[in-house]
């Protein structure tokens, strides 16, 4: 057994693992030695790649088809994971498919997009960091975007919703910090998925030079993964970059706010 599998072994779960970022989360932790559980929205090629892994491998994967805007979605992929020890969740759904302004869409259409990001994200790590607090070990990673810094327009949500992601890691990583837990928000740029080539399709717009590779995204996320709360995408932690202030700044009052917190609530 690898070091990796046994901090953050025996089963992982990959949600947006159909393609992009997703896949190659699931390829490498399975090259570790982790049994996974795929979850995205089309069911052929979570197949596809289950099939893969498990003939490269040899672990065993487990899929879930769901649409993670739903309100019950969580509960499916918990029922999947039922009787297993779920010891990575990484939580990697999450592109805006819209690129529009506000008001130039149906608010159903931010609804959805919040469900996934915000309620259903909320949803997994409450429901699955907590056995791994039991077991004083397992791993966090959130996949997150520049955008969680500011906003602008045709981001407001999608922003918004990444925003929440930024707090929610640093403030699980203070939480969990001292129960063998670790949690990372992985925070990308422009990244070579088919979701941002789709949306630069759709838009007109050029496809930029120099995007991260997906699988490279997923190599280096997972060796930061104990380096966190937050790593920003070829930036070392402590340059801010395109950030407000570095990585190692923000972890820095992250530590002052939850001696903070701990000292008014009585942590």
């Amino acid at each position: 057994m690898t070091p990796f599998a046994q901090r953050y072994g025996s089963w992982a779960i990959v949600t947006g693992a159909s393609d992009g970022t997703g896949r190659e989360f699931a390829r490498a932790i399975a090259a570790q030695g982790i049994n996974c559980i795929l979850v995205a929205r089309r069911h052929a090629p979570l197949e596809a790649l289950a099939e893969e892994i498990h003939a490269r491998n040899g672990v065993d994967c487990r899929t879930v088809t769901v649409d993670l805007s739903t309100p019950r979605a969580t509960d499916t992929i918990g029922a999947a994971a039922a009787g297993l020890e779920v010891g990575l969740l990484v939580i990697n759904a999450g592109a805006d498919p819209h690129g529009s302004r506000f008001l130039d869409k149906d608010a159903g259409a931010w609804l959805d997009l919040s469900q996934r990001n915000v309620t259903t994200t909320l949803e997994c790590c409450h429901r699955f960091a907590r056995p791994m607090r039991e077991r004083g070990r397992g791993g966090l990673l959130l996949v997150n975007s520049g955008a969680c810094y500011g906003g602008g327009s045709f981001m407001a949500v999608y922003s918004a919703s990444k925003a929440f992601m930024l707090c929610l890691a640093e403030s699980l990583w203070a939480e969990l910090r001292g129960d063998g837990v670790d949690v990372l928000t992985l925070v990308l740029g422009k990244t070579d998925t088919p979701a941002y080539r789709a949306l630069l399709a759709r838009n007109g717009a050029p496809v930029p030079d120099q995007m991260a590779s997906p699988a490279e995204v997923a190599e280096v996320g997972l060796a930061r993964l104990r380096d966190g709360p937050i790593y920003n995408w070829g930036q070392s932690n402590d340059v801010a970059g395109y950030a407000p202030n570095s990585p190692d700044a923000r972890r820095d009052r992250i530590l002052m706010v939850d001696r903070f917190s701990r000292s008014t609530f009585g942590g």
